[in-house]
């Protein structure tokens, strides 16, 4: 399996000094979907922050197929897709068709091939009806579904989605599900909610004050209960892991 992600030794300082990654190892192979856990403060936006350069710590990083430098981040930008926890971070245009535009248009592609991208991002996430809708006129389940899709038209090797349930109703988290369980690629689910890295994600990741504690399979490490509750996590009350759809089960019935 080809490594989409190797970071060894990556360590971290904000300018206030607080140190928010000390020492991180972690390989992502491609085609992975992997949950990043951890409580609050623990390093996980700033892992992931780091993937496309965006901040630069100490260490080697390697991230889909690239070096992390100066010099690469423009390809490595092309390659990799951060969906922020705020969609109104990354929606900016007039129109939805215009914001997943953008990064196409950025590209310099061709306006067919852009054209193409645009509308096979919305349909993929199921907003293909709301191309001339203005952002601001969608619901925030709606928006953050879009700001997949304006990452999904750069057609990243990896995407990184930031608590994409975060302040969702129950019906809009429904309708997340069913689209993230259908990105093709390598998934990193940066996330506190543990059911949705439970019906995501095959393998899970805990940080805590910028450490990697815990590393394994999904069902494994959300089943640890005495090792949740050491690094501020836990699963609702009755929520039974047994079951949770697996991926494999529902490609299986689907073919």
């Amino acid at each position: 399996m080809s490594c989409t992600v190797e970071a060894l030794g990556l360590s971290f300082h904000y300018p206030d000094g607080r140190r928010a990654l000390d020492a991180v190892d972690l390989r992502v192979g491609h085609g992975e979907r992997v949950a990043v856990l951890g409580p609050n403060g623990a390093g996980k936006t700033t892992l992931m922050l780091h993937l496309n350069g965006l901040l630069r710590g100490e260490g080697a990083l390697h991230v889909a197929g690239l070096e992390v430098s100066p010099r690469t981040l423009r390809d490595l930008r092309a390659r990799v897709g951060l969906v922020f926890q705020d969609p109104d971070d990354q929606l900016f245009m007039p129109t939805v068709a215009e914001d997943v535009a953008f990064g196409p248009l950025n590209l310099g592609l061709d306006p067919d091939a852009v054209r193409r991208r645009v509308e096979a991002a919305l349909r993929a996430v199921g907003m293909a009806d709301a191309a001339g809708r203005a952002p601001h006129t969608l619901s925030l389940g709606q928006r953050r579904r879009v700001a997949i899709a304006t990452v999904l038209a750069m057609e990243p090797e990896l995407l990184v989605l930031d608590e994409p349930s975060a302040n969702l109703d129950p019906r809009a988290r429904r309708e997340l599900v069913a689209v993230a369980g259908d990105l093709p690629g390598t998934l990193l689910l940066v996330t506190h909610d543990l059911p949705l890295a439970a019906q995501l994600c095959d393998r899970a990741v805990i940080l805590d004050a910028g450490r990697v504690v815990a590393d394994g399979a999904c069902d494994e490490v959300l089943g640890d209960d005495d090792l949740l509750a050491a690094h501020g996590l836990e699963l609702p009350v009755g929520f039974d892991l047994a079951l949770v759809p697996r991926r494999g089960a529902r490609e299986e019935v689907a073919a």
